[in-house]
């Protein structure tokens, strides 16, 4: 097995936990929040998508991204969460597609990208200099499927605080 396919398969491994998560989500579940600033499954659904593309598509690519200012603006890194009634946040179907873009197009860069150049310096955020947090590459597509388990783990929370039943 190559660097590139045990990548793409933690990255879909992890994503599938996801989607199990969410499954059962319905209505006001999507926007709910444990407190006042904290994530609601509808924001962290659209970080993932946001974080996947500037993990992958920016970081390692050296692209622009697959995705639009517009969308990347509606789930910012750090600070608190708005609720629904404080932002007009994209439709959850509009999410949810979203999501399952930049995956698909994660999958296939992931696996198109050979050992020599995710063993390459990871972009930092102006493009150039190399990334302070990953040595690598690989280190930035990694560490992608490791934020996405990090954000499944919330939502397990706010599934358990929804009543909802726990998943294996």
């Amino acid at each position: 097995m190559t660097i590139s396919e045990l990548l793409s398969r933690q990255l879909d491994d992890t994503r599938d936990w996801t989607l199990k998560l969410i499954a059962d989500l319905k209505g006001d579940d999507w926007t709910f929040q444990p407190a006042p600033g904290l994530a609601h499954p509808l924001w962290h659904c659209g970080h993932l998508a946001c974080s996947e593309n500037l993990l992958v598509h920016v970081r390692c690519l050296g692209g622009k991204g697959l995705l639009d200012a517009a969308f990347v603006g509606h789930f910012p890194m750090g600070g608190a969460i708005k609720s629904a009634k404080e932002h007009d946040y994209p439709s959850v179907e509009a999410v949810l597609s979203t999501m399952k873009t930049v995956h698909a197009e994660t999958l296939k860069a992931v696996r198109g990208m050979s050992d020599a150049l995710l063993a390459e310096s990871a972009f930092g955020a102006d493009g150039k200099s190399p990334h302070p947090h990953y040595r690598d590459k690989a280190g930035a597509v990694a560490h992608c499927s490791r934020h996405e388990a990090f954000h499944a783990g919330q939502i397990a929370l706010i599934r358990r605080l929804l009543g909802k039943s726990f998943l294996r």
